[in-house]
């Protein structure tokens, strides 16, 4: 069975977007490419939220991001791309299927379907749904060394504690921290 995995970056006190949405902030460098491209490779699926998608969609699909980083583009591109939103009409980026109902009857038979796994970029409206019905398997939080003081904070909106069990960690050069985190049974 494939595993749900979600990845965010946050900052220091626990905002995946600064204030006005910003992401500015991000602390990317050469080494982080390499992980993103690395994780990218170990997925099929690329499931978003309405927002989310519409952000990649509008960067990734561009000539100036096939100039930029030709790699992550096009592997951007070619992956499954599932897109949850009730508002979306359609969805015209490559490779994506627009879904708007049934969001966790979806993920669960995504996940029992043969291949690698999934993959939630952001997306912390899906993502607390995802949560709330228990689908997703693992936890990639990148913590970004500065603190923004206002934002969205991770996880905002959901219901019920979220316990989780740390199962490794990398730090990077850029002081970027990558924490990884599977749900903890209850007991």
């Amino acid at each position: 069975m494939r595993k749900l995995i979600f990845f965010m970056l946050i900052s220091l006190d626990g905002f995946y977007e600064g204030p006005g949405h910003s992401l500015d902030w991000h602390n990317v460098d050469e080494e982080f490419n390499e992980f993103a491209n690395a994780q990218l490779d170990s997925v099929d699926v690329l499931l978003f939220g309405r927002v989310t998608y519409e952000m990649m969609a509008a960067y990734w699909s561009t000539a100036e991001a096939v100039k930029n980083d030709p790699v992550t583009a096009t592997a951007m591109k070619n992956k499954a791309k599932l897109v949850f939103s009730r508002t979306l009409s359609r969805a015209a980026w490559q490779n994506t299927r627009l879904v708007k109902d049934n969001i966790a009857q979806e993920v669960a038979s995504l996940k029992a379907q043969p291949g690698k796994d999934l993959i939630i970029f952001g997306s912390s409206d899906l993502s607390v749904t995802l949560i709330q019905a228990g689908l997703i398997d693992e936890f990639r939080i990148m913590i970004n060394p500065l603190a923004l003081g206002a934002g969205k904070s991770l996880f905002k909106g959901l219901q019920s504690r979220l316990n989780l069990e740390l199962i490794k960690y990398r730090v990077f050069k850029s002081g970027n921290v990558l924490l990884y985190y599977r749900p903890k049974a209850v007991h």
